[in-house]
């Protein structure tokens, strides 16, 4: 697979639908922050297209017409595509792992009130000015702002909550993946401060916020992750459906041949 610029891309309907929810999303918030790249098996009408953003990789296409080190590009990666494409993964690296994953989508009807937090706390949306507050975060949270290209990209965007306590960030909600008809998001709390309804009155703003922007929020999370899917439930998303993702680990191919993105 080769890096393409976003001025190469076939038309991407049929490849990538818009108004998905969930990791459906990607495709769409590649194309509108920047953040995160295309990738084709060649540039004269690809067979196979890859988006990726962060550690999230969607393939689409004819896995067929991949050769042996295609994938070598997306080791130690979360790889989602449709199942004829599952042993090309099953080649191209030493371990691939299937996660069955849950998605959520936010019901209007359901959503909760702004719930009462802890003395001292201001839960608001997050302005430019919060750059640093993010960039303080534990690198292990770190995570919460890469989709967006980093702290700064975040705060700046206006599509993120977050609960304060004396200056430092507690808790933040943001969409991760912005669609044109879905925003699928992500939420951290810092672990001294878990417990406390943050995450969820971050969540409360931020999903108010979705709705007011004419667009529904959706939420994907493990199917082991009891927490995050009990999180999911109090702030009103109901389970739409279930899906696997893979997760990778290193490449098989003994080289990659890195070719930049053309103009």
């Amino acid at each position: 697979m080769i890096e393409i610029s976003p001025r190469r891309l076939p038309a991407l309907s049929r490849w990538f639908p818009t108004g998905s929810p969930g990791l459906g999303a990607l495709a769409e918030h590649v194309l509108t922050t920047g953040a995160g790249c295309w990738w084709a098996d060649r540039l004269d009408r690809p067979r196979v297209l890859a988006v990726t953003c962060t550690d999230h990789v969607l393939l689409r296409g004819d896995p067929s017409a991949l050769d042996p080190d295609a994938l070598a590009p997306f080791a130690d990666r979360y790889v989602e595509g449709p199942p004829p494409f599952w042993p090309a993964l099953g080649t191209a690296f030493e371990r691939v792992i299937s996660w069955e994953r849950m998605l959520y989508v936010h019901q209007a009807r359901a959503a909760v009130p702004l719930p009462r937090v802890p003395r001292g706390v201001t839960v608001r949306r997050l302005t430019p000015e919060d750059g640093p507050a993010l960039a303080e975060l534990h690198s292990d949270n770190a995570w919460i702002h890469a989709s967006w290209g980093g702290p700064s990209r975040l705060a700046a965007s206006g599509h993120a909550w977050a609960a304060f306590a004396k200056g430092r960030l507690l808790s933040v909600a943001c969409t991760y993946f912005l669609g044109s008809a879905y925003e699928d998001i992500a939420v951290v709390t810092v672990p001294d401060r878990r417990r406390e309804r943050l995450a969820l009155a971050c969540l409360a703003g931020l999903t108010a916020d979705v709705q007011a922007r004419g667009r529904t929020a959706s939420w994907c999370c493990s199917r082991d992750n009891r927490p995050s899917r009990l999180l999911a439930w109090t702030a009103g998303f109901r389970l739409t459906r279930e899906y696997v993702h893979h997760a990778t680990g290193r490449a098989l191919a003994r080289t990659v041949t890195a070719i930049p993105a053309h103009a």
